[in-house]
């Protein structure tokens, strides 16, 4: 990294108490989304490894300290969704998705999950499939962007997108090792890129189908976070961590169907754009918090006021890919949703309206 961190890493200690016998026993680090659209998590010691999430027990949590609970009925249930392996333990040890739920048997309040699997499940047939554009800011640890002069500003963007060198990316020790951490966690990452503000990257999840778009990208968030704490490094999804002439950051989603994806798909693709526009003002309730700082319809975003679409267009609220313009079928883009957006929103919202019929 162009500078050193204030924060103190002892991985190079650590790393001689890692390849201590566990004696059979697996850790399980149980992971959840809080409040505030963050993740916590909280190991279990397990006596051998679960070969799915039926082997895994239910668990629970103070959600007084979380913002999910009040204090006087503070218990918050952790049930396991989904199981990936752990590239920081390694070995047998897991890392455990977890719901929330509340001790009368009902979803927390924050449990979008919930809500997306069941309209996952109820349009199976469609058989969506999707793929997120995750944007993200670095920053040190006084909040300011990670190689900016302190307090001033580097040159206009222009060199960072996609730059190799120095004064051109900053943290890419940081990037590659999420990477890979990723891929070890069997996270669908597809791949990564610098975006047009330095210090700003981004990286993309899918093809993922249903309700596996949200908890792959879950997770490659915590990831994110985890492996900036090595060294020192705070991660921002904030849709625009720097006010002026900098590009926001957002969370692209790309959305097909069986219908888009068959002979004709245009088709199909032009009438989604009529459900998509009638339920504007929703889908950007949930499409992230601060986004109106984003879409202003400046720095590749469309208007927040209006739906627009596009071939190629990123102006617009959606883009349809010239190749899938000439081809006839394919995918399209909504590129509104903000980069702290929920992915279990995002994906319910979108199954829901483009199913729901008007």
């Amino acid at each position: 990294m162009a500078e050193s961190s204030t924060n103190v890493s002892n991985t190079e200690n650590l790393l001689k108490y890692m390849s201590l016998d566990q004696k059979g026993a697996v850790m399980a680090e149980y992971i959840w989304i809080d409040s505030n659209g963050g993740t916590r998590s909280k190991t279990k010691t397990l006596s051998k490894a679960p070969a799915g999430v039926d082997e895994l027990p239910e668990w629970n949590f103070d959600g007084s300290s979380t913002s999910q609970a009040p204090g006087d009925n503070s218990d918050v249930y952790l049930r396991p969704c989904a199981l990936y392996p752990d590239p920081f333990r390694r070995g047998d040890n897991v890392l455990v998705l977890c719901e929330t739920w509340d001790s009368d048997g009902s979803p927390n309040k924050f449990n979008y999950r919930h809500d997306c699997n069941r309209l996952m499940e109820t349009h199976a047939k469609e058989e969506f499939w999707f793929g997120l554009e995750q944007e993200y800011t670095l920053l040190g640890p006084d909040g300011w962007p990670y190689g900016w002069p302190k307090g001033g500003f580097p040159g206009a963007q222009g060199p960072y997108y996609c730059g190799v060198g120095t004064g051109k990316v900053y943290c890419r020790d940081i990037v590659e090792a999420h990477y890979r951490a990723c891929l070890y966690a069997g996270v669908k990452i597809s791949g990564i890129n610098a975006e047009v503000m330095p210090s700003q990257w981004e990286y993309q999840v899918g093809p993922c189908e249903g309700i596996e778009m949200g908890d792959h990208l879950w997770l490659s968030r915590f990831l994110l976070h985890r492996v900036a704490e090595e060294f020192g490094v705070k991660i921002s999804f904030e849709p625009k961590p720097i006010k002026g002439e900098w590009n926001g950051a957002g969370l692209h989603t790309n959305v097909s169907t069986n219908a888009t994806r068959s002979d004709g798909g245009m088709k199909a693709i032009e009438s989604y754009m009529k459900k998509l526009e009638a339920r504007h003002v929703e889908h950007i309730a949930v499409y992230g918090e601060g986004n109106e700082e984003r879409l202003t319809g400046r720095h590749e975003t469309g208007n927040i006021e209006k739906f627009s679409f596009g071939v190629a267009d990123r102006g617009g609220s959606i883009r349809i890919p010239r190749q899938v313009a000439k081809d006839g079928k394919g995918y399209f883009e909504d590129r509104r949703p903000a980069s702290n957006a929920d992915p279990y929103q995002i994906t319910g919202i979108i199954a829901e309206t483009l199913c729901g019929g008007l």
